[in-house]
């Protein structure tokens, strides 16, 4: 029965709702990852509306209880618009969908009940507030979708915890409808439930720690088959090693750089990373100390050389960075969806709304809607039963390969099992005390690290590096050199760096740099302490132990490949402030300008170097006793693009608080080339530029006041 009433608390109802709707107009709510909730709530919203505008507009008024069902869908509406309005890119979407989700579910069943109350005091209202009927309203209601992911997420933690899933279909399946359609997407939900962990675990909420613990390995399980999947897409004749392709972009690397944590990424995908103000590995979601991006010179070496060998070309990271690609299957699963369907479910949806959205009965449409939706979810479902008979299969590799061509993984490695009983012999062997023996088991265990991750997790696991720690100090030439070459290789795999460490290895190493009796060795042990300084505790350990002044040596008389590993090394060690003066007592300056010849190939190494030991004062002294001035201004004028940007720094460096040096970089003629890079060199390299020109203004300017 009705009652009159003051009706203002309705005008409050149908403001939220004309709110609500108004959303639409929102410029990012298409990538709103609960989009389609939205546009559930939109149907009922615009239902509801015009019942709310005659209700208002006529003498009646709600009764009590109808009152309370208006009252509860005002507040879901508002709970609605609120989370759609606060949405943050760098929020959690998986927590965001499920809360959207329970929302909508609720404004749905709040709507029926409001309808249902309608309907039983339908002969009390007057009929213009009754068209469409109420029935219909009803049926109308029932036919907006109701997805319960949240239901598949918690089967799926079941299953994990059950160790038997959860399926890719299910993986696709979560990541479509919580918005994660990119690898990026996947990284960042992956950071943001690892700091909600430890923000419930630092409250002791241990239920809810183990929930996102259990969201956490559902991501990280995203981004391993998304990562098989773009391996099979790759145009390789061969499979592409997992240390030369980016964890960012799953392609193969062109520049790759070191971060704090110790992983290696391509150089304009961690840029746009940190960018995004996210300063936390992507891989180990651990915080980053700093954001210098140290170029990873040992996986780009043996990144060409594999490139070269395999005839492969890698994709330019420049074109990658500008495209957003989205989950791979969806857009297949979804094409697939449509061609057995024969047209896609966005037709029900349209006439639904064609129904939504007119004010008078309209019985016809409505039973139409209602018989096609039955029908389609009969066949959907016949189609689900017929499906669930078919195991689901691995997509096909879509690269081609040469039928003569096997993948370097299974042509080197064999199965798992067969390659561990072979590494234990061969660890037995370098025990040995034939040095034929030790030698043949050297180079046997060099060869299965050269070019397989899965190998060198095997020859870790089963404790090869003490062994091959203790060969360094061989008397035999061969197999000192092949001792160290196996370290450096099984360094490549990050968890491999610490425990080459941890089995005292740096000690050892800086006595092949000194007295190896091979360059090859020499080198190699220069390179693996690169390898091992990516992790910031080692710095100080290596530079501590002695290695600079013998990696100075070997920057100086080395062979050219010991000189670049050399330099390699000096440049991530002198990171560590430290070490800087102990890299510019030792000498490094003044062969670092004679490496700046193009003739040596070495120009972009030594600038790099350069640039960072002119951030103290002994660097800058040093640089402009030794001629650096005149060849750095040559390097921006004539270097690569990362050489320009560097020297650039290096001279910014030097004239900072200088006037001698002011002059002296003037005088070089390095403004011309200045302005030019401020037009087409890197983002880096133009803002370097931009600043310094601005010091060259400022000085001629305080110089003309003096005068």
């Amino acid at each position: 029965m009705m009652v009159h009433m003051e009706v203002s608390w309705l005008r409050v109802l149908l403001d939220n709702i004309s709110s609500y709707l108004s959303l639409s107009s929102m410029d990012d709510l298409s990538s709103n990852p609960a989009h389609k909730y939205y546009t559930r709530g939109e149907d009922i919203g615009k239902l509801i509306k015009p019942v709310l505008e005659n209700l208002i507009d006529s003498d009646a008024a709600p009764s009590e209880l109808l009152n309370n069902g208006f009252e509860e869908l005002d507040q879901y509406v508002d709970e609605l618009r609120e989370q759609f309005q606060s949405w943050q890119p760098l929020s959690t979407r998986i927590f965001y969908v499920l809360r959207i989700e329970s929302l909508a579910s609720k404004l749905r069943e709040s709507s029926l009940e409001v309808f249902q109350l309608l309907k039983h005091c339908e002969q009390h209202l007057p009929a213009d507030l009754i068209s469409p009927s109420f029935e219909e309203c009803i049926e109308l209601v029932k036919l907006v979708t109701r997805d319960e992911i949240s239901y598949t997420i918690d089967q799926a933690l079941k299953d994990q915890k059950k160790g038997v899933g959860p399926t890719s279909e299910v993986l696709v399946k979560i990541a479509e409808s919580t918005g994660l359609r990119s690898n990026q997407e996947i990284l960042i939900e992956g950071v943001v439930l690892t700091n909600m962990k430890e923000d419930a675990e630092l409250t002791d909420n241990d239920t809810e720690a183990e929930y996102l613990d259990g969201l956490i390995s559902l991501t990280t399980q995203m981004h391993e088959y998304l990562s098989d999947i773009k391996q099979a897409q790759l145009r390789c004749p061969v499979r592409v090693p997992s240390d030369f392709r980016c964890s960012l972009s799953l392609e193969l690397m062109t520049d790759p750089v070191i971060v704090a944590s110790g992983q290696t990424y391509e150089r304009v995908f961690i840029q746009k990373w940190i960018d995004m103000g996210l300063m936390v590995c992507p891989k180990t979601r651990q915080a980053l100390s700093h954001t210098t991006l140290t170029p990873n010179f040992i996986v780009r070496a043996f990144l060409a050389s594999w490139c070269e060998t395999n005839n492969v070309y890698p994709p330019d990271p420049l074109e990658l960075i500008h495209s957003s690609e989205p989950f791979p299957l969806l857009v297949e699963s979804v094409r697939a969806s449509s061609s057995e369907n024969g047209h896609s479910e966005s037709l029900d949806a349209e006439e639904l709304r064609q129904v939504f959205s007119r004010s008078a009965s309209a019985p016809g449409i409505v039973s139409e809607v209602v018989c096609k939706t039955k029908r389609n979810n009969n066949a959907a479902a016949d189609r689900s039963l017929t499906r669930s008979n078919t195991p689901w299969k691995f997509p096909e590799e879509r690269h081609w390969r040469h039928p003569g061509i096997i993948p370097a993984t299974v042509r080197e490695t064999g199965s798992s099992s067969s390659i561990e009983t072979e590494v234990k012999k061969l660890i037995d062997d370098l025990k040995s005390s034939s040095l034929d023996t030790q030698r043949e088991a050297t180079a046997r265990i060099r060869i299965l690290a050269r070019n397989s991750t899965d190998n060198r997790i095997v020859i870790a696991r089963c404790e090869a590096i003490p062994s091959l720690v203790s060969l360094l100090y061989s008397t035999d030439e061969r197999i000192q050199a092949d001792a160290v070459t196996c370290l450096l290789n099984l360094s490549i795999n990050d968890n491999n760096k610490s425990l080459i460490a941890e089995s005292g290895a740096i000690v050892p190493l800086i006595h092949v740099l000194k007295t190896g009796y091979l360059e090859e060795a020499k080198a190699n042990s220069a390179a693996t302490l690169f390898s091992l300084s990516v992790i910031e505790e080692y710095k100080t350990e290596i530079g501590e132990a002695g290695a600079i002044e013998p990696l100075v040596d070997l920057l100086g008389s080395g062979s050219l490949s010991g000189k670049k590993d050399a330099a390699t090394a000096l440049f991530n060690l002198s990171i560590h402030h430290e070490n800087k003066t102990k890299v510019i007592e030792a000498g490094a300056v003044r062969y670092l300008v004679e490496l700046m010849d193009p003739a040596f190939g070495m120009v972009e190494k030594a600038v790099v170097v350069l640039a960072n030991l002119a951030t103290v004062r002994e660097g800058k002294i040093a640089i402009g006793e030794e001629g650096g001035i005149p060849v750095l201004v040559e390097v921006v004028e004539l270097g690569s693009a990362r050489g320009k940007e560097n020297a650039t720094a290096a001279l910014l460096q030097l004239c900072t608080h200088s006037p001698k040096f002011c002059n002296n970089v003037i005088r070089e003629g390095v403004i011309p080339p200045l302005v030019a890079l401020t037009k087409s060199g890197t983002a880096r390299g133009k803002e370097k530029a931009q600043n310094l020109l601005k010091y060259f203004k400022a000085h001629r300017q305080s110089n003309q006041r003096r005068g």
